[in-house]
């Protein structure tokens, strides 16, 4: 019976080659884009993930309430993150404090080669499930060691063993390679971080011995123990900055790790979601895509139904059964739908390079993971069955005697479904087409709104080589080039001033509490940047202005509304 199901329905795919190319062609597109969005969400879940211990790991927070408005921050003091490490073994059996990551230069022999590093602990290459590819794991703890990911030792030693080799670090410091781990996933928070430097380095003094709880300049991650959960470690240790800060409230908590890159954004003190509002958004657009594809393929299905009333007249007549009738026409689309899906394959293996670039990813198809085949399959069977459902019902509802007798008309109720599909077909269409538009039109103006300085021809460089500190040198020498119209050196590229403090000015309210954006310019930096002044003059050489500013007009909006209180 199965057997003959099959034959039957080869045998009509075959003799209606348009309609099946029509209805392939449609689901395959449709699966293959639900691939390829079911691969990222997929990244987007799994970020993090690729550590087995995840789960236990938290970060480090801070929570600042002003006058009942609550901001949460990521960076940390360090008197915070000693003070979990010394007493609070009961809740964490791993401390890690870090620095802000920030490009570094290593030499060895006539090889300089950039890369992204930052100061840890020894505990942070455990924590986050280093894999050491040469050396030991625990090399952190000598101050005069580094680690380096697989891609930075190949691209200054090539396959030579680089452990106990010495590289000179940032053109000032002598340091010995004392492990090489395996680079982490793209889909993981240190991924592009491919330095790890002892935290007891003397060049990070001003963390390592930082006793300033006003002052938040690192990062921190813990480990819990077994049995402590993320509630009732936040709740043990939220008061331990409360002593020590008179000017505003302050509240330590320990955050998942797991959820940080999807839950990450807070409102008053509390998370309020994050990416995973994109994650949902792509799962819809897949859905919906998949959605229009199976609707197609019941409308083209139920158009046919005039040249199948026959047969299916014939088959009743001859003892057939709805039941088989119904088991007949969903193989049709099971087979039909299978079919699409190798297309599918096809498809987006074919343009996942085009996905990956527009995605900022480097995903793949897991051939050799057999849950992606499982899953697949499973979801191919079930849009075949989802899609070829009513088609079936439909067809193996006519009357025998109609049909033959060339009176079957079709009930005026029976159009009712496939108008409703239609329109459903037409919504679905039109509101993903305005959506993309939306979305288009919000990148646009994302690309080009008003940033307050010039973007084109201006290049950012760090100062990590032999020219760092001879900048005046450099500036007369690259004007008199006629290359550079102008050259500013700062303490942050324009895209991410990181430095934060609190200010006062006469008149200010003492219960006003905000911190601004800061960055250390030279004179020539406004003039470089193209920055415009609206009120009094930019910095200049001429003016003793080291105890100058310059401030945004947010910045001046923000003072005056502290003024009016």
């Amino acid at each position: 019976m199965i057997r003959n199901y099959f034959k039957v329905a080869i045998r009509n795919l075959r003799n209606n080659k348009a309609f099946a190319s029509l209805n392939i062609a449609g689901l395959a597109i449709g699966i293959a884009t639900a691939i390829l969005i079911g691969l990222w969400i997929s990244d987007e879940l799994n970020f993090d993930h690729y550590n087995p211990n995840h789960e236990k790991l938290a970060k480090i927070m801070i929570t600042q309430t002003h006058h009942g408005n609550s901001d949460v921050e990521t960076t940390i003091t360090m008197p915070l993150g000693y003070t979990l490490q010394t007493k609070y073994k009961d809740l964490f059996k791993k401390v890690a404090l870090i620095s802000f990551p920030g490009p570094h230069v290593l030499a060895s022999a006539d090889k300089k080669i950039s890369g992204n590093g930052i100061y840890a602990q020894e505990h942070f290459p455990s924590m986050f499930g280093l894999t050491i590819l040469n050396g030991n794991i625990q090399v952190l703890s000598d101050p005069s060691t580094i680690m380096i990911a697989k891609s930075l030792a190949v691209s200054l030693f090539g396959d030579e063993n680089p452990v106990n080799k010495t590289v000179l670090l940032d053109n000032n410091l002598n340091m010995k390679v004392g492990a090489v781990y395996e680079d982490l996933p793209e889909n993981a928070s240190f991924a592009t971080t491919t330095l790890l430097l002892p935290w007891t380095n003397a060049m990070n003094s001003y963390l390592n011995s930082n006793t300033n709880w006003h002052d938040h300049n690192g990062e921190g991650f813990v480990e819990l123990n077994d049995h402590v959960t993320i509630e009732a470690a936040s709740d043990k240790i939220k008061n331990i900055p409360t002593p020590f800060i008179k000017e505003w409230q302050e509240t330590a908590s320990v955050y998942p790790l797991e959820k940080l890159h999807l839950y990450g954004e807070f409102a008053n003190g509390k998370p309020v979601g994050g990416r995973i509002q994109l994650v949902v958004l792509m799962g819809f657009i897949g859905a919906f895509v998949l959605l229009l594809a199976c609707i197609n393929f019941m409308n083209l299905s139920t158009a046919r139904s005039s040249k199948r009333a026959r047969e299916v007249g014939i088959r009743k007549t001859m003892g057939s059964l709805p039941v088989h009738l119904i088991a007949q026409f969903l193989i049709e689309s099971v087979l039909l739908t299978l079919f699409a899906f190798v297309i599918a394959l096809f498809l987006a293996r074919l343009s996942l390079s085009f996905f990956n670039s527009l995605a900022g990813k480097h995903m793949f198809i897991p051939y050799g993971n057999y849950w992606f085949w499982l899953l697949c399959i499973g979801f191919a069977l079930f849009t075949g069955l989802i899609s070829g459902s009513y088609p079936a019902f439909y067809l193996s509802s006519f009357q025998p005697v109609k049909v033959l007798k060339g009176a079957f008309q079709g009930s005026r109720y029976n159009s009712i479904p496939r108008q409703v599909l239609v329109v459903m077909q037409f919504t679905v269409s039109l509101c993903l087409i305005i959506g993309t538009i939306i979305v288009y039109k919000q990148i646009l103006f994302a690309k080009n709104r008003p940033t307050g300085y010039t973007r084109d021809r201006l290049i950012t460089m760090p100062m990590t080589t032999e020219l760092n500190g001879h900048f005046d040198a450099l500036h007369e020498e690259l004007l008199r080039t006629g290359v550079v119209t102008e050259m500013a050196a700062s303490s942050y590229p324009m895209s991410q001033f990181n430095g934060g403090n609190s200010m006062d000015w006469r008149g200010k309210d003492p219960g006003f509490i905000i911190f601004f954006r800061n960055v250390n310019v030279t004179p020539e930096f406004g003039r470089t940047v193209g920055w415009k002044i609206t009120e009094g003059r930019d910095f200049s050489r001429a003016y003793a202005d080291s105890n100058s500013v310059i401030l945004s007009e947010a910045a001046v909006k923000t003072s005056m509304y502290s003024l009016s209180r």
